[in-house]
């Protein structure tokens, strides 16, 4: 059964870190890009960073670009988000997902989709 665990998050100081993690389960996590996607409140979902299977690609959003660093280990079937120097608007609710590629007829490549996702973990950013 797949499964991507968060047992992260939690309140931190404007100007502090954290560190996220997303143990996966269930499926071949190695051969999947992962994503951690976050929802702030009264917002929609968006992504922040996104890692290639292997772990030596990676995407960031502007907003948390030299911030945030995204990272894998693959044979530990983990995913990790470090953040650093912190504030209020950081806070959100944070998912860990997995895209793969879906194919039609004739293999021919419709796209990447979200597969998989965690359960969530809250960030809170607070004096």
């Amino acid at each position: 059964q797949v499964q991507l665990v968060e047992p992260g998050g939690g309140l931190v100081q404007p100007g502090g870190s954290l560190r996220l993690s997303c143990a996966a389960s269930g499926f071949t996590f190695s051969s999947n890009w992962m994503y951690w996607v976050r929802q702030a409140p009264g917002k929609g979902l968006e992504w922040g960073s996104r890692i290639n299977a292997a772990g030596g690609i990676t995407y960031y959003k502007d907003s948390v670009k030299g911030r945030f660093t995204i990272s894998r280990d693959n044979a530990k079937n983990t995913l990790y988000l470090q953040m650093t120097s912190l504030k209020p608007e950081h806070a959100a609710v944070y998912y860990c997902a997995a895209k793969r590629p879906y194919y039609g007829a004739s293999s021919y490549y419709l796209g990447d989709q979200y597969a998989y996702w965690g359960q969530g973990t809250q960030v809170t950013v607070s004096s």
